[in-house]
């Protein structure tokens, strides 16, 4: 085997021995094991509600798969029953299967933590990638706007954009992706600072590469990795915001399942009927511990300071 190939096949292999050491290093923390399992499951307990796809193709309405009752049914002569056999969570005030409406609120959980963190990580590390690169008064003005928003409690912010635009599942999406593309933002900003300075940034720049090559193929790549670790933990964040909102009455419109709104249906039975409230809270607490746990072990495999 020649030199030349041997040199062009040593990068390959340290790649795959990099990729191999950060499996490793996953796999080995049980805590982000515990953290993907419990994510997949929920993952797969909201797509796997109902028939959803099959129903589509066939053009009727969705029957519940996972589910075992339409969350949607009322039986006001049970009202408020105990969990039994047949409805192991019990029934809410209305007579509805709390289990099936944990299920269905999965999704609207699911939806709002993941579509608000694409869309605030979007925003934010556009905007610290600029600023960062570009320096001088767009810095300051960027970074003024993002000094401004991060002083408002993520929760009060949330209010806010949803009293202009009012309440609605995709109104959500968005408010709590303006809430959280200050922190992107922020991680950006000194990220980018930190990497437009190494030799092969300064090396595109020498040969004459433009500014929006330098971004994309020098600067976005080396710092993308810490935007993935703050995206997987700050879905917990964005579905612990979507259950608040909702339990104050800011959430999606009744009678669809969330999680917050159905512990709000609840407080008024805490006292002789707590079930109805306490499962929809231990269906956010397994979420977000979830989400967390695997956050954890992303950070451990991706963050280059810890990997050094």
């Amino acid at each position: 085997m020649s030199q030349d190939t041997k040199s062009l096949e040593q990068p390959t292999i340290q790649l795959r021995s990099q990729r191999q050491r950060q499996w490793r290093t996953f796999i080995r923390n049980k805590t982000a094991i515990l953290g993907l399992i419990l994510a997949i499951l929920v993952a797969f307990t909201a797509f796997f509600a109902d028939d959803w796809f099959i129903a589509l193709v066939q053009g009727r309405k969705p029957t519940p798969l996972l589910a075992p009752f339409d969350p949607l049914k009322q039986d006001t002569r049970r009202r408020l029953a105990p969990p039994t056999k047949e409805h192991p969570m019990g029934l809410d005030s209305y007579g509805r299967d709390t289990l099936s409406r944990i299920v269905y609120g999965a999704r609207v959980s699911l939806a709002v933590g993941i579509c608000s963190v694409l869309l605030g990580g979007t925003l934010g590390t556009f905007m610290g990638l600029v600023a960062g690169y570009l320096g001088g008064k767009v810095e300051n003005t960027l970074m003024r706007v993002v000094d401004v928003l991060m002083a408002f409690p993520s929760l009060i912010m949330g209010m806010v954009v949803l009293a202009v635009l009012g309440a609605g599942l995709g109104k959500m999406i968005l408010a709590i992706g303006i809430v959280l593309s200050p922190t992107f933002a922020r991680v950006a900003h000194g990220a980018t600072l930190a990497v437009k300075e190494n030799e092969y940034t300064e090396a595109a720049r020498a040969i004459g590469a433009g500014r929006l090559r330098i971004l994309r193929f020098h600067i976005l790549p080396n710092i993308l990795g810490e935007m993935v670790v703050l995206a997987s933990i700050w879905i917990a964040t964005a579905i612990r915001v979507e259950a608040n909102l909702s339990f104050i009455g800011l959430g999606v419109s009744p009678p669809t399942p969330a999680w917050g709104s159905m512990i709000r249906d609840g407080t008024r039975h805490l006292s002789d009927m707590p079930w109805v409230s306490i499962f929809p809270g231990l269906a956010i607490l397994i979420t977000v511990l979830a989400f967390n746990l695997l956050g954890d072990g992303l950070r451990d495999v991706l963050d280059p300071k810890l990997q050094q």
